[in-house]
């Protein structure tokens, strides 16, 4: 059971690290002019080889998956990697890479609370502390960039960015039965190869197809975004909801916004403060105790 859960809470750090790269391909993407949708296309047709692959590999079993099954599926895959993703992608055109890793991953709070609220889960004392060490030090850690550029532009930032914490804490709450029944990996692929159809229409709807035609560098952080921002975390995502829950595992992402503070330092030049470190140990405090049974 210690092995599991060490596997587990390792494979969670591997996807909040893909994760936390997201928004810094977004932003470096941006200024070359891309628009949300386009950008989120370019991430999902990218990604859509490796999701049909696995897809096809399990077709047998997939065969066999009920009506309701789909509804499901379809249903998580308009949530997550389509829903929250747009949104994100939307709200990151608003406000700092820092400050929308605040806002979003306040998903494994919402997480938590529709387990308790709607899946008769116990919301035990570790996890209470955990919860309360974490956003302490994520509050603490973005003190400073609350203060940052207009009121208008945080609020409609944040409010995008919130509902896109609201729409993947539904994914994540709805993907972990579905897990235990299809597998992380047959779940994983058919989930994103409906986020990836959702995403191609709503492109074809709002872009010509001429949209396609960017900057050669737009691919390149496309492609990034695909392969380590996709592929790699929503596999390994789903392996840790396995072994951990969806409650715990989100609670050892939250690991992802101190990740993208280092990340927005380094690469985008963002400000790193006092608050934002001191922050980070309570962050890594709260996972410790989250990652023990």
């Amino acid at each position: 059971m210690e092995k599991s859960n060490a596997y587990g809470v390792g494979l969670a750090l591997i996807g909040a690290l893909g994760f936390s790269l997201k928004a810094i391909f977004v932003k470096l993407a941006y200024p070359y002019g891309v628009d949300a949708i386009t950008l989120l296309a370019l991430r999902m047709g990218f990604s859509l080889p490796f999701f049909l692959w696995v897809g096809l590999t399990g077709r047998k079993a997939a065969s066999h998956l009920t009506r309701d099954d789909w509804f499901k599926l379809i249903g998580l895959g308009c949530l997550g990697y389509y829903g929250a993703s747009i949104l994100d992608f939307m709200g990151l055109q608003y406000i700092s890479a820092g400050l929308e890793r605040l806002i979003l991953f306040t998903y494994p709070t919402l997480t938590i609370l529709i387990g308790v609220l709607f899946q008769g889960k116990p919301f035990s004392r570790r996890e209470v502390i955990a919860i309360a060490l974490c956003y302490a030090g994520i509050g603490l850690a973005f003190i400073h960039d609350l203060g940052l550029g207009d009121t208008r532009s945080v609020l409609i930032g944040g409010a995008l960015v919130f509902g896109s914490s609201i729409s993947y804490a539904l994914y994540i709450s709805g993907s972990a039965p579905m897990i235990g029944r299809l597998g992380a990996m047959r779940f994983s692929a058919l989930a994103t190869l409906v986020s990836s159809a959702v995403t191609l229409l709503h492109f074809s709807i709002a872009q010509p197809l001429s949209a396609f035609i960017q900057p050669l560098p737009v691919y390149g952080w496309g492609l990034a975004m695909a392969i380590f921002s996709t592929v790699i975390p929503v596999f390994a995502q789903s392996s840790a909801i396995r072994h951990l829950g969806a409650g715990r595992a989100s609670l050892v992402g939250m690991v992802g916004p101190i990740l993208t503070i280092g990340f927005g330092w380094w690469l985008l030049d963002e400000a790193i403060s006092l608050e934002q470190i001191i922050g980070a140990g309570l962050v890594v405090i709260g996972i410790l105790i989250v990652s023990r049974r």
